[in-house]
């Protein structure tokens, strides 16, 4: 997607958390660094148990715009609620460590988005990650309607908020370990939205919530009720995944993929 002309309205802040992983998060900074407009400014939040990631802060040349906060936290909700509360910034995006962005105008692309959509307090796009052991480019514009089947390729690394909606809705919640994006997604089920037909970010696949997913999708169906009553169609819904997720560690599961894969891509 290429934009002529645009008037950047919104500054944008950029909130990537880390923890032991210095390495990842060189990569990510990298990806910023790279972008064809650069962000208002990066904030890292480091809850590390050792100074590898804030020594390289300190004694390495960063950009103007880098800003960090290395002190332990309690949980990545915290993470993420410390950059939220430090950011100046009208317009929020929350990079992971090891996450990237998928080209070097992203960062530029979606801020003409924005401009060229005064309206709207959200965004999403499309995320390249591994399924089935092979990367495709997934995602579908949020729907409300279907909240109950949780994220639904609404992928949270795409998700570009304005700080005000925080501020009206509330950060993440403390007391939710893995689902605190989805949680955050049912609050923002009336706000004002758009979707971005572009690839944002190419995720990694080592996070909390890849590597604990079937306890995610009970938070999940915990996070739905607690908004909108029991739900049937929810309980349904997340036992079919827990069922996929199963069939996908299987050779055949990984066939079948393979083949609805060359669709997605």
């Amino acid at each position: 997607m290429k934009w002529a002309y645009f008037y950047i309205m919104d500054q944008l802040s950029v909130i990537t958390i880390c923890f032991n992983n210095l390495s990842d998060l060189q990569r990510t900074c990298d990806s910023v660094d790279t972008q064809s407009v650069k962000p208002y400014e990066h904030y890292i939040i480091d809850g590390s148990t050792n100074t590898d990631i804030a020594d390289w802060l300190q004694y390495t040349p960063q950009p103007t715009y880098r800003k960090w906060l290395c002190e332990r936290d309690k949980g990545i909700s915290d993470a993420f609620n410390k950059g939220i509360q430090l950011s100046t910034g009208s317009l929020i995006h929350i990079l992971n460590s090891a996450d990237i962005y998928f080209s070097s105008s992203v960062i530029e692309n979606m801020l003409a988005y924005f401009n060229a959509n005064h309206s709207i307090q959200w965004a999403s796009g499309k995320i390249c990650m591994k399924r089935g052991g092979i990367w495709v480019n997934i995602g579908v514009p949020f729907d409300a309607g279907q909240l109950y089947k949780g994220m639904r390729s609404v992928s949270h690394p795409t998700w570009f908020l304005k700080k005000e909606l925080y501020q009206k809705l509330g950060n993440f919640s403390e007391d939710i370990k893995i689902a605190m994006d989805y949680d955050l997604m049912c609050r923002l089920k009336n706000e004002p939205y758009g979707f971005m037909d572009e690839t944002i970010v190419k995720f990694d696949d080592g996070g909390v919530s890849t590597n604990q997913y079937l306890k995610s999708l009970k938070e999940n169906v915990k996070v739905y009720e607690s908004y909108f009553g029991f739900s049937i169609a929810a309980r349904i819904w997340q036992f079919r995944l827990s069922l996929l997720f199963y069939l996908l560690q299987s050779s055949f599961g990984k066939f079948l993929y393979a083949i609805k894969a060359r669709n997605l891509k």
